[in-house]
């Protein structure tokens, strides 16, 4: 199956792997915090829980934004859908950057999955938002001619 226009799988495929980093990471962060500090588990704890929630809430939002756009077809929610993406790949690579210098392999790890997943989503959409109402094609393949 060639994913051409198929915005919503792409960010079901995004809202499952930044959860899956969201929860890792937020896992050893509390560990090592509760590790290090004691008295502060609990708040750490309640602190994780909420950063995932509300990951998790932003993600699935931009999932239904996905699949709206590629069942309405709709350009309007394509440029949305780009307008946000491009926002989290800049947020990808300060994040990047960021953790280049802590040396955070997990950290580094999640943020260049996230960056090409976003580039990945706006491919997508961009697709989605020239071909409007018709059939979205592949550009790089050739049709080939009835003789």
């Amino acid at each position: 199956m060639t994913l051409t226009y198929q915005t919503g799988v792409a960010t079901l495929i995004q809202f499952i792997l930044v959860s899956f980093f969201t929860l890792g990471s937020q896992t050893v962060s509390t560990v090592v915090s509760c590790h290090q500090d004691g008295h502060n588990c609990l708040i750490n704890t309640l602190t994780a829980v909420i950063f995932f929630m509300v990951a998790s809430i932003v993600f699935g939002v931009i999932w239904l934004i996905g699949y709206a756009a590629q069942a309405r077809r709709s350009r309007r929610l394509a440029q949305l859908l780009i307008a946000t993406e491009g926002f989290f790949a800049l947020i990808a690579l300060f994040s990047i950057k960021l953790n280049s210098h802590s040396h955070s392999a997990l950290g580094l790890i999640a943020s260049f999955c996230m960056l090409v997943m976003t580039a990945w989503i706006i491919t997508l959409a961009f697709r989605l938002m020239r071909a409007g109402n018709a059939r979205v094609v592949n550009p790089n393949r050739a049709r080939r001619r009835r003789s």
